[in-house]
């Protein structure tokens, strides 16, 4: 909202509480939370008015009493989490000052800020107690993520990135040219030798798999740099994206993302964006509270599967959609062979077949009659899963 939008609206307001006030006693105070009333229509209006603007340029509700968030949970014990924060928030966003939010559930404490990221992972009040930072493993994660990737990085990049002194994975992980290339344009190039379709196409598939629920929330898990965070968000079909990921490195990447793409700060752009650093083997979410979930090129990086899927089926209503999309093992061992590079077998997990990824499903809480794995080209599985 423009200023001088801003100021009109707050002129109409401060009208329509003038015209209350003067069919009313006289007193010697004003105020604008007055609950007097004319008619009920006069109120109806004001209380709109009043909502419109709060939303757009003032304080939001939950920042005086506490707002409990519908999705959010201790991660723990599964409780809602209520957020308080201190500043000011702007159109429905945060303004460019950092805000410190904190979510709180009966037992635990947890932090976030709106120009980052909320930390899940860590209980907020024992890091205080115990002197730690929620930052500390981050050296050991994005070190992980490097070796991750390398398998996407053009063979003669590889030796500077897994042994040269000179990158510092936790520093350099994602300011690396190499690295965001090997991320974010593989979907174009190295993902399509496996068979993906393509971040474009990709997520025609999940829009489409979605619509019959017709979702207001969907949680991209292991969002990593945002690439389909950004295509949910900007696509207006859902009121809120939850975008997660273990890695503090890939958070801070993707909101730098979201906050250069041009698209998500415009008028245009009406879906509450979150991110949300978890651990997908303990999601802090309520049980039967997403109707849909995506991980894109994720599943293979997941450290326990079964605790994985379990928590997925946990966290989705009675009806509500996974849509993953993943490597079979043979694409792993393809790109072994043809680089004469010895790819660490415990970057991956290794699906060797379609109805291996089923089983696991079903294993995990899915009914096999509602699990559907494609492959697609040689190496790439498509899973659509329904609760």
């Amino acid at each position: 909202m423009k200023l001088g939008q801003a100021l009109i609206l707050i002129s109409s307001i401060f009208a329509s509480e003038a015209f209350v006030a003067s069919n009313r006693p006289a007193r010697n105070t004003f105020s604008l939370y007055s609950t007097e009333t004319v008619s009920d229509a006069a109120t109806e209006k004001r209380e709109m008015a009043k909502k419109k603007l709060f939303g757009l340029i003032g304080k939001k509700p939950f920042e005086d009493e506490g707002y409990e968030d519908p999705i959010l949970a201790d991660p723990t014990t599964k409780e809602p989490l209520t957020l308080t924060s201190t500043g000011v928030l702007l159109g429905g966003q945060a303004s460019s000052s950092s805000v410190k939010i904190l979510l709180k559930s009966n037992d635990n404490t947890f932090q976030g800020k709106s120009n980052t990221y909320y930390n899940l992972l860590a209980d907020f009040s024992l890091e205080k107690i115990e002197g730690k930072s929620a930052s500390d493993d981050t050296s050991n994660i994005a070190s992980a993520a490097l070796n991750s990737l390398l398998v996407f990085v053009p063979p003669p990049l590889r030796g500077a990135l897994s042994q040269g002194t000179s990158v510092i994975p936790m520093r350099d992980l994602f300011t690396n040219p190499t690295v965001s290339f090997a991320y974010e344009r593989g979907w174009r190039q190295g993902f399509a030798a496996a068979g993906f379709p393509g971040a474009d196409k990709e997520y025609e598939m999940v829009r489409e798999y979605f619509a019959p629920l017709n979702p207001d929330v969907v949680v991209d898990m292991s969002c990593a740099t945002g690439l389909f965070t950004r295509r949910l968000a900007k696509g207006n079909d859902y009121k809120r994206v939850i975008a997660c990921d273990y890695s503090d490195s890939m958070l801070t990447e993707a909101r730098r993302r979201i906050e250069a793409d041009p698209d998500l700060k415009s008028d245009k752009c009406s879906t509450k964006l979150d991110l949300v650093r978890c651990d997908v083997g303990n999601i802090p979410m309520k049980s039967e509270s997403l109707p849909a979930l995506h991980a894109g090129a994720a599943m293979h990086c997941w450290p326990d599967l079964d605790a994985a899927l379990s928590e997925i089926y946990r966290c989705l209503i009675p009806g509500g959609r996974y849509f993953a999309s993943t490597f079979l093992a043979e694409y792993f061992r393809n790109v072994a062979m043809t680089d004469g590079d010895s790819i660490n077998s415990q970057a991956f997990q290794y699906f060797k077949s379609p109805e291996e990824l089923k089983e696991l499903l079903v294993r995990n809480g899915f009914e096999s009659d509602k699990v559907d794995v494609e492959v697609l080209g040689t190496s790439c599985a498509i899973i659509r899963a329904e609760k």
